[in-house]
């Protein structure tokens, strides 16, 4: 077996593209463009309202944005 050396700084930026790309292959395994599992944008508001990480302004604008969309009308 050959011993290959490389500098540090070489050696974090190839570690941090695998670390990168593991994680982008795990992601893309799952089914992500499947549709929502409700079609209730009351249900889906209310789910990213109980995150507590948005404010009201997104939340107002992702409304907007859901009644919007082909998909959420029934």
């Amino acid at each position: 077996m050959s011993v290959i050396t490389i500098p540090k700084k070489e050696y974090r930026i190839l570690l941090d593209a695998k670390l990168r790309y593991e994680y982008l292959r795990q992601v893309m395994e799952k089914d992500i463009f499947s549709p929502p599992p409700t079609k209730k944008i009351t249900e889906v508001l209310g789910a990213f309202r109980a995150t507590k990480k948005y404010n009201q302004k997104f939340l107002k604008s992702l409304g907007r944005g859901l009644r919007r969309s082909s998909y959420f009308r029934t």
